[in-house]
């Protein structure tokens, strides 16, 4: 019909449509400078495509270059919802890919149409027209769909509008989505600058761990997330977890496992597939039956750069951990490191306060502090039990005013330790406080700040030794502290006659003695001797057991007597473990010295055994008699026989509460016995350096013991070498590989029993 008009009226037409273009051209440009949201513009220019194509539908996708998607959002029920698609799926990403105009008036043949949309909506698309939208310099944004023209399919003018409407609405799309970019960051910053500041107010270190912890798999969308901070009083890496309403502590050595590599090469780690790498332990897998699919951990370094601790993510939901996580888990580290550090500190202060607290109430000595007045400003439970008193009455009052006249000359030495900053000591000191007179051993001392440069006040701290306690710790002296203790209380006068108890007996021996006694003479022997008698004594009454006596070199002790626990047994193995440790920690310092080192065995047994007072009118001795004292005698002596070091008896095993490293080493009769005794070797006391592989060497040696028994001499062989190949070091396996020859050339007569029977003590 155009060509029948006349060349006048083509040009006015023309110049109409021209003119008609350039208001819609000015209205888009108009609408979208209103629009202030990059929704406003989506909606704007939907509506304008609309209805200037006359279409039934508009669609403007956006790239996000982040994910490698086209996005758009619609109004649904007063909000707006996000539909995304990958850029290269359908026409609307082929368009987006190629930068080519698509226009198709039958869609369905078109092998790049995604036919599935309508299958699901219900919609039957007839035409599409889909025009990358273009910055002025150059750069696709995105992509604009129109569907289903009214009136026949989309021509050539419909596509060169759609261009240049897209075109003119570019530069405002470009700009809404950087403003919505940079607010998208300003929130989560500001959300981020929030988190950090809450974080950095809390000085509960349980309740920070956790909270940190809950922050960090929401963030980096993990399954699971541990802080661990460094211990370095005892050089472990600990964490704080929450189980049954409790919070409970973890901890193990600030070198070992993923975290303590990342603690002590102060280097993050990436860890995408954790089975792959060696330094990652199943062993927790096992335990817990949680399967660790991907690792995340970093430091934690506090303002002075010092590594204080790490941060470990496990299993990143959808996948692994990116660089992208890793620069976001080191830069929330950084912010709250510094509460960590703090938490930290003011936790040790608290437990230090906590434990002084329940030290000083625990304490059977009595302590006063005093102010730079002289006012009394503490007074623990032995203190106010000792005088009498009740805690009103003594704290917050002046010290010269409730001591009597008889007793001023304290205020006067408590000045002049003051002045001098020396402690004094008063032994057996006469002190009256109210009326009430005490014997005591009485000791003043100054109170100054760490720097030393400002006076906080002074201590008394004494003893009362009035008839009981001076008896008491005579009698210490001589015998042990519990059996005083209960002798003193009355009851235990009854001990006297002799009782049967069943106990632990512990028997323990030094190896390479006679070379101490040869080199040193007899004054160095004597002082080595109190320095090693210290340290075991010591690991004794830590376990609450009884030094019965010293042996020449030896030492005999039991655990359940005079005092009954429940766990005697475990207490006797605990302190065999801590003997064995303490004297290798001492061998190193005299190695270091030059001087020389020992050995050490150690016998258990439990029994019931004969305790009482034994011994003549003249002299007499409370000790413990019987069959079970002989063997754990014999069972040290053993100990040379089966290069061990702790031999316990099957009855001391079979009470054990605790789970230990043992292995059965032997049935065996004893010198002086006729039944034999199955016999274990502790092994708790070994590091990984000391004895290799202990589980493994364990497990075969079981194997071995099992065939031995059962007079399988090869394959007892095979097992027992098989131990020598984990841990060459390891004598006992040679001695039954030894064993096994001698016996596979003079076989055993009769039924073999497997037991052995030793020929010596």
């Amino acid at each position: 019909m155009t060509a029948m008009l006349s060349p006048a009226r083509k040009r006015r037409v023309a110049k109409d449509l021209k003119l008609r273009r350039a208001q819609v051209l000015l209205e888009v440009s108009r609408r979208c400078a209103a629009t202030q949201t990059l929704d406003g513009v989506l909606s704007v220019l939907v509506d304008l495509t609309t209805r200037e194509l006359d279409c039934d539908r508009g669609t403007l996708f956006l790239n996000d270059p982040t994910t490698g998607e086209l996005y758009s959002r619609v109004a649904q029920g007063g909000l707006s919802r996000e539909i995304r698609i990958l850029n290269s799926s359908g026409l609307a990403g082929a368009a987006f890919q190629s930068g080519e105009a698509i226009v198709s008036d039958d869609p369905y043949s078109d092998p790049r149409f995604n036919a599935s949309v309508d299958e699901r909506t219900g919609y039957r698309t007839e035409s599409v027209m889909c025009v990358p939208v273009r910055t002025m310099a150059g750069e696709i944004i995105g992509v604009m769909q129109s569907l289903n023209k009214r009136d026949g399919g989309f021509t050539d003018d419909d596509l060169e509008l759609l261009s240049e409407m897209t075109s003119q609405a570019a530069i405002a799309l470009q700009s809404l989505q950087y403003v919505e970019q940079i607010e998208r960051i300003r929130v989560k910053e500001m959300a981020f600058l929030e988190l950090v500041s809450e974080i950095n107010s809390e000085f509960d270190l349980s309740k920070l761990l956790q909270r940190v912890v809950a922050e960090t798999t929401k963030m980096l969308g993990a399954e699971r997330a541990t802080i661990f901070l460094n211990d370095p009083a005892t050089n472990t890496l600990f964490s704080r977890v929450a189980a049954g309403g409790e919070i409970s502590e973890i901890r193990f050595p600030n070198h070992m496992g993923i975290a303590g590599v990342v603690f002590t090469q102060a280097q993050s780690m990436n860890i995408p597939y954790a089975y792959a790498d060696l330094r990652f332990n199943p062993g927790f897998d096992r335990q817990t039956g949680f399967f660790t699919r991907s690792i995340l951990c970093v430091p934690i370094s506090n303002k002075d750069n010092k590594v204080i601790g790490v941060t470990q993510v496990i299993n990143k939901k959808g996948g692994v951990f990116t660089d992208e996580d890793e620069q976001r888990l080191k830069a929330f580290t950084a912010q709250i490191a510094i509460a960590l550090e703090n938490s930290k500190l003011f936790d040790d202060v608290r437990r230090m306060k906590n434990y002084n607290d329940a030290m000083l109430a625990s304490m059977s000595n009595g302590v006063i502090t005093l102010d730079p007045a002289g006012k009394i400003v503490t007074c623990n439970q032995a203190g106010l039990r000792i005088w009498e008193k009740s805690g009103p009455e003594v704290i917050g009052h002046t010290l010269i005013d409730l001591l009597d006249d008889d007793s001023d000359w304290i205020a006067e030495r408590i000045q002049g330790v003051k002045d001098s900053r020396e402690t004094e000591i008063f032994p057996d000191a006469a002190v009256s406080l109210q009326g009430v007179t005490k014997s005591l051993n009485l000791t003043l001392m100054p109170l100054v700040s760490e720097e030393g440069d400002k006076e906080l006040g002074s201590m008394l701290m004494f003893e009362d030794i009035s008839s009981e306690k001076r008896m008491k710790s005579t009698m210490s002296r001589y015998m042990d502290p519990q059996i005083a203790a209960q002798m003193l209380e009355g009851d235990g006068l009854d001990l006297l006659g002799g009782v049967n108890a069943e106990a632990t007996i512990m028997f323990t021996d030094v190896r390479g003695f006679t070379t101490i006694t040869e080199e040193y003479g007899a004054q160095g022997t004597v002082s080595f001797l109190n320095e090693y008698f210290s340290l075991m004594v010591e690991c004794i009454t830590r376990e609450g057991g009884m030094l019965d006596k010293f042996i020449g070199d030896a030492i005999m002790a039991c655990f359940g007597l005079p005092v009954a626990h429940d766990d005697d047994p475990d207490r006797a193995v605990r302190t065999a473990i801590t003997m064995i440790r303490e004297l290798w920690e001492w061998n190193a310092d005299r190695r270091a010295k030059g001087l020389k080192t020992v050995d050490m065995g150690v016998g258990l047994n439990t029994d019931t055994v004969v305790s009482g007072n034994i011994g003549s009118p003249r002299r007499m001795d409370y000790t413990v008699i019987g069959d079970g004292v002989n063997l754990a005698s014999r069972l040290e002596s053993a100990c040379k026989a089966y290069s061990a070091r702790i031999l316990v008896s099957e009855s001391t095993v079979r009470q054990l509460k605790g789970t230990y490293r043992t292995r059965d080493i032997d049935l065996v009769v004893v010198k002086g016995k006729t039944e034999p005794v199955r016999v274990f070797e502790v092994l708790d006391y070994h590091s990984p350096e000391s004895f290799p592989n202990v589980g493994d060497v364990v497990n075969a040696f079981n194997d071995g013991i099992l065939a031995y028994r059962a007079t399988q001499w090869d394959k007892a062989v095979k097992a027992f070498e098989q131990c020598l190949k984990l841990n060459p070091a390891d004598a006992l396996s040679q001695t039954y590989i030894d064993r096994c020859g001698y016996l596979a050339a003079h076989p055993p007569e009769g039924e073999w029993d497997g037991v052995w029977v030793m020929k010596e003590k």
